[in-house]
Parts: structure tokens; sequence; C-alpha cells
């Protein structure tokens, strides 16, 4: 279909390419070895502090990932937050909120447009209920936070693994099922930076303690893992829910599925896997804002679509329905996760009332 933005054929075409070190893969090495070196010399100014880290005084938690494309961050933090909710702890998530038309520093609230937060950051506002807040920088988000919020005990950083500015107490890194691809850097495969991660950090302060977390079905080497499936109903726009197997079985509208999302060929196999009978998919880039999206593409169809895309899409479509994405871990993550917040210096958890940032 054309009368939307078509996802580019740029990205299939690296992801082939990432998987082995085939011919395209040596040749883009050219490119790949100065990126290599710039990566490096960042770091190194980090670390010896021509750059400053700044420190937050509360434990911070920063989840992403090292490999291009997603991995399935997002619902990573919502479990998380969710956990230390559950805890006991007082939550605030910080955000850069990609893809958003401002480069304010803000709250984000429930009722806010996607088109200024983020569309993640919404999305995990609704889902948790915690304090959300997105900036330029972390730092700014974490600094606002707290100000506004000095009751927090922890904080969740959405992304942020290559963002060397922000202190973390603990990094979880999220792998999905290409692993890491050939082992290249980019633009000669998929790895943001070097893989095993090295420790970042300066003088006097102790290297951020590391989870690995796999959310595919065939993890390539160590860590915990992670189960992603589809939740069993969709939500309407008012908040009402409809059951996948009235989808399924309802004999209405033929299903079209839409995704604006890093990896969308994975939603549509989840829908089909679920048993819901996929009669059209567009899969448009991530983070689409569906402004230019025009409502007959839809027409004669039921649009289904993930919760990421439906604060977007329900404007122009207020009849699609957005289908949730469940993700659990193990009991022996949440062991390790808890037991990594324990061992954060106690000094830096009773600070946080009347806090000061440096």
């Amino acid at each position: 279909m054309g009368d939307a933005a078509p996802r580019s054929t740029l990205e299939p075409t690296l992801q082939r390419i990432w998987t082995h070190r085939v011919l395209a893969a040596w040749l883009l090495l050219i490119v790949a070895i100065p990126y290599q070196w710039l990566t490096f010399f960042r770091r190194t100014l980090y670390r010896v502090g021509v750059f400053n880290i700044a420190r937050i005084p509360v434990p911070v938690v920063v989840v992403g990932n090292v490999v291009a494309g997603g991995a399935g961050k997002t619902p990573t933090v919502i479990a998380l937050v969710q956990h230390l909710q559950f805890q006991g702890h007082a939550v605030g998530v910080i955000s850069r909120g990609y893809g958003r038309k401002s480069d304010q520093t803000l709250e984000v609230l429930g009722d806010a447009s996607a088109h200024d937060t983020g569309d993640e950051p919404l999305l995990i506002k609704r889902k948790t209920g915690a304090s959300v807040f997105v900036g330029q920088t972390r730092v700014l988000a974490a600094r606002a936070l707290l100000a506004q919020h000095p009751e927090t005990t922890v904080i969740v950083c959405d992304d942020g693994l290559q963002h060397y500015g922000l202190y973390r107490d603990l990094e979880v890194c999220v792998f999905d099922d290409r692993g890491v691809g050939n082992g290249w850097l980019l633009p000669a495969g998929p790895l943001r930076e070097s893989w095993p991660r090295r420790p970042l950090a300066q003088a006097g302060q102790a290297n951020a303690r590391l989870l690995v977390l796999h959310t595919g079905s065939q993890p390539q080497f160590g860590g915990f893992t992670a189960q992603r499936f589809l939740a069993d109903h969709a939500v309407r726009s008012d908040g009402s829910v409809v059951a996948l197997d009235v989808l399924a079985h309802g004999g209405g509208k033929p299903l079209m599925a839409v995704a604006a999302i890093a990896q969308p060929e994975s939603f549509f196999t989840m829908l089909r896997q679920r048993g819901l009978a996929i009669a059209s998919t567009q899969a448009l880039p991530d983070h689409y804002d569906f402004d230019s999206w025009l409502c007959k593409t839809g027409e004669g169809y039921q649009l289904v679509c993930t919760e990421k895309d439906a604060a977007k899409l329900w404007k122009r479509a207020p009849d699609a329905l957005a289908i949730p994405l469940v993700q659990t871990m193990g009991s022996d993550f949440w062991t390790a996760m808890d037991q990594q917040l324990a061992a954060v210096s106690s000094t830096k958890l009773s600070s946080s009332h009347g806090h000061k940032t440096s």
C-alpha cells in the first residue's frame, strides 16, 4: 500500500549483512574502523575525566542494548518498574523520548501527547503509573524528576547504555535472537560498541554491575532469559477490552496489522501464532508519527497495532485495537536484580530525601 510512509528497505538489507561476515560486511569495515576509534576516544575522554560523569543520589538502573534496533528494552523497563514497585520502591523513569517534537525537560503525564513526550515514555507512564521524565539528556531528566519527586528511591533509565554522562549503578543489557550478529561495529555489523562490554568509570567510582537479558528464544551466550508473548486480549481506545478469541473467530472485518516498531515482522508473527488470520500487514518506520498516515489505508479492515503505536494511531483511527505485549523474567533474574540493588551503598539509598545532585 502506498498511501503511508513505506518502511525503508535498507534496514532489512543491513540486518542480513550483519548476521554473517559476508563480503559486503568486509567492505563496510572501511567505515567501521574509524567508528571504532571514535567510540574508543569518546569513552576515554569520560574515563579520564575530560567529560564529567554526573552522579545521582539514588540508585540508577540503565536498561539498553549494544545492538542497533529494538531488542525489547521498553518491555524490560516496564517489567522492571512493576517489580520494583511491588518491592516497595518509589520508582522514577527517565528517557530522552526519542522521536518527540520538543527538546524540553518535562514530566510525562498519562494524558500527554506522544508527539511531545515520545511514544515509549508515554507507554511506560500508562502501564506503570511511575513518575516519568524526558529530557535532552538523561542527567537533566533525572535532576528534574528528583526535584519534583524527592520521595523517589530508584531511577530506571529507558535506553542510554551509551549515554556515558550519567553514572549508573546497574546496567541491564538486552539481546534478542540476533545476539551480537557478526560481532562487528556499525556499519559493518550491528554493534554500537564492542562486546563484551567494557566497564567505564572515572577515578574513585565503582564500575557498574551488569546483567545480561535475552528476550529471544535462542540465547547465544550466558545471561538470563525473558519470555515474551501477546496478551489474550486487545484494548480499545476507551480502555475496554476484547478477547483475542473473539477476533480470531468472531467473523468480523478482516484484520490488518500495523506496526511502527524496530522489528515489525516479530509482531506480525506473534499475531499469527495466537491464531489471528492477518489479511494485510503494514510495516512503518520505527516511531512513525502517523500524521501523514491516511485513514483510507485501513478501510474495510479491523486495524490491530502495538500498544506503543496506539497513542498516535488512535487519533487517526479511533477504532484500532492495541494488543499488549507481556514480558516475564524468571526468578533467577529477579533474585540477581534484588541482590545487586541491595549491594548499592546504603548511604546512597538513605539519601532518597532532600536530594542534592552533583
